[in-house]
């Protein structure tokens, strides 16, 4: 009995996935970047606030993403 509704199950047709929503449009060299939030880190853990690009306005900031950081890899 539970063979024929795998079966059945199985021959049903999936629903497609949603087409997933358009990128955002690339910025151009020297254009000012949208405020944004992103988790902070120390070497010692992260941090308890995210932190905000616009904690920064009017300073450098550089960005550097280490992909491997934190990993066994």
């Amino acid at each position: 009995m539970i063979a024929p509704l795998l079966l059945a199950l199985m021959q049903q047709p999936t629903a497609a996935p949603p087409p997933a929503p358009p990128p955002p449009p690339a910025l151009e060299v020297g254009a000012v970047a949208p405020d944004f939030a992103i988790p902070g880190a120390t070497r010692y853990g992260t941090l308890k606030n995210p932190l905000h690009l616009s904690d920064f306005k009017g300073k450098t900031v550089v960005l550097a993403f280490f992909f491997k950081a934190r990993t066994r890899g």
